[in-house]
């Protein structure tokens, strides 16, 4: 079924998945084995049928963005790979969670959205236009005037309002597009710093992303992620990378943003930081703020990743935690795998793949962190992307290997992996490039696409929103992606959501949790 001519090496791996699957396809041909499997899994669902009714003390929201259906199923299969198996029967930690929905992710002048204005969505509770962060759609992308007045809140700020410690946590720029709707009110996600802006916007009065991260709620107590060259004067040499001119500073208006936030958290148990080392030296017990930058941009690719200078989203997620949970008032917390979403526009399918596993990880993390009893976890996507997998792929295919046969048209191999669009659109003499010679395990290979562009494009359809916790059932069925945070504030009873949580219960009947009597509880995880 192979061409003679592919690579020894995908020969090996395609040996290896077919010995994995020789291994289990005894018991997989026994029909007991698949009854035995559902009768488990309905038994989990039964017991799902006693809802979860508690105040959710605590709230995460972990971000895939880019993170479509597709994604999520490649995801699990290369978790599964990477652990030896055959990679489709792999539970993801996402997985586990005991209710799943979908999000329609449009924004209000955009059939397929921008994770400016979903994160406006899934962040202020309204949808928005593309472009825009922390703003209604009354406001008009790159119109600094349309910004008064049509300002919105996000959860993050009902949340801190509520007494609250609040972090933010992310694999790109801090004042990227999915953590800047948490706290700025912007029309342009890419006014970065000031030096991003145009003349017209800094005269009239509007603010640079970077410096609403530190102004609009200066007591955000987590802060993790890439940026550090918006922070800084222009031309200022990075700590990093001193002697890289395209990595220092950009700021005009000379204002040291670190400093700032430094001299303010002095006396506050604050704690900056740029390196993993730094990172996790420090005691959590006594931090109260901690502000960490660890690149002049997004951060590297989990696959690039140096695992002894840059930490992981697990290891931020885990320092996060230990910081904002001593809040006996709880805390809420939003993660972001933001790099996903890169790998995919790049047509890098590995790149994108091995950023969603990462992030699966964190969520394992958290999830050992923390209580179902008084924690509300929500899983999603801001949006999908142009990628999926198929070609009649047999069962433990490398997830980036190629189909089993031929194009039936131009007689030339092609992998699983492809792009409705992209960077890996090539023509070579005038047909379509035989990757024969190709190296398409390599990490930035690009999985061809339909269509050329220099960068690949979003999808439009739903995404999957995964729960769990108390009122994690309010998740079902198909819903607009600004429901979510209505959902998690009424859970926590913070913002508006506040009538039903009186000591007599209400409506909705919600209890808070006895820690003690939390702590003896605990729920099996899902094994089906």
């Amino acid at each position: 079924r192979y061409s003679v001519n592919y690579k020894k090496t995908t020969k090996h791996i395609v040996n290896c998945c077919h010995l994995i699957i020789n291994q289990s396809s005894s018991q997989e041909k026994d029909p007991k084995f698949w009854t035995a499997w559902a009768q488990r899994t309905l038994k989990n669902a039964l017991t799902l049928q006693t809802l979860n009714t508690n105040i959710a003390k605590n709230l995460i929201l972990f971000l895939g963005d880019g993170m479509g259906v597709p994604t999520v199923t490649a995801a699990r299969i290369l978790k599964g790979q990477l652990s030896g198996q055959s990679g489709e029967e792999t539970l993801l930690e996402m997985d586990k969670f005991p209710f799943v929905s979908l999000a329609k992710t449009y924004n209000t002048n955009a059939q397929v959205p921008d994770s400016a204005g979903t994160a406006t969505a899934y962040l202020c509770g309204v949808k928005a236009n593309e472009g825009t962060v922390g703003v209604n759609a009354a406001a008009v992308r790159s119109q600094c005037n349309t910004t008064k007045g049509n300002e919105v809140t996000s959860i993050l700020r009902w949340a801190k309002d509520a007494g609250k410690s609040v972090g933010i946590v992310t694999t790109t720029r801090v004042n990227h597009a999915t953590p800047s709707a948490a706290y700025a009110h912007c029309v342009d996600r890419d006014w970065y710093s000031d030096n991003e802006m145009p003349a017209d916007a800094l005269e009239t009065g509007c603010k640079d992303i970077a410096r609403q991260l530190f102004e609009n709620i200066p007591d955000i107590n987590v802060i993790m992620g890439g940026g550090r060259r918006y922070m800084f004067p222009r031309n200022t040499p990075d700590a990093e990378y001193p002697d890289m001119a395209k990595h220092n500073g950009t700021r005009k208006d000379g204002r040291n943003l670190v400093k700032e936030w430094t001299d303010r958290m002095s006396n506050k148990k604050g704690h900056y930081v740029w390196n993993k080392q730094q990172l996790l030296s420090l005691n959590p017990s006594n931090v109260d703020y901690l502000l960490g930058l660890f690149e002049p941009m997004d951060l590297t690719y989990d696959l690039e990743r140096n695992d002894e200078t840059d930490p992981s989203l697990t290891e931020m997620v885990d320092v996060a935690i230990k910081i904002l949970r001593k809040n006996p008032n709880g805390f809420y917390l939003l993660v972001e795998g933001g790099r996903i979403d890169h790998g995919h526009h790049e047509g890098k399918a590995k790149q994108a793949l091995y950023e969603a596993v990462e992030m699966d990880r964190a969520i394992g993390r958290a999830d050992l962190m923390t209580s179902i009893h008084d924690t509300l976890t929500i899983v999603t996507a801001d949006h999908s992307h142009m990628f999926n997998f198929g070609g009649y792929t047999a069962r433990g295919n490398t997830i980036f290997g190629l189909a089993p046969m031929l194009s039936d048209v131009d007689q030339k191999p092609y992998t699983s992996i492809i792009y409705g669009n992209g960077p890996g659109y090539k023509i070579v003499n005038g047909v379509r490039q035989n990757i024969t010679g190709v190296n398409y395990l390599d990490n930035n290979y690009q999985a061809q696409a339909a269509v050329p562009l220099v960068s690949e494009t979003h999808g439009g359809e739903d995404v999957a929103v995964f729960a769990k916790g108390p009122l994690a059932h309010l998740l079902h069925g198909v819903h607009e992606q600004n429901y979510i945070p209505h959902v998690m504030a009424y859970a926590a009873c913070i913002g508006q959501n506040r009538e039903h949580c009186t000591t007599n219960g209400g409506a909705a009947g919600l209890r808070p949790i006895v820690s003690s009597i939390a702590a003896l509880l605990t729920v099996s995880r899902l094994l089906c």
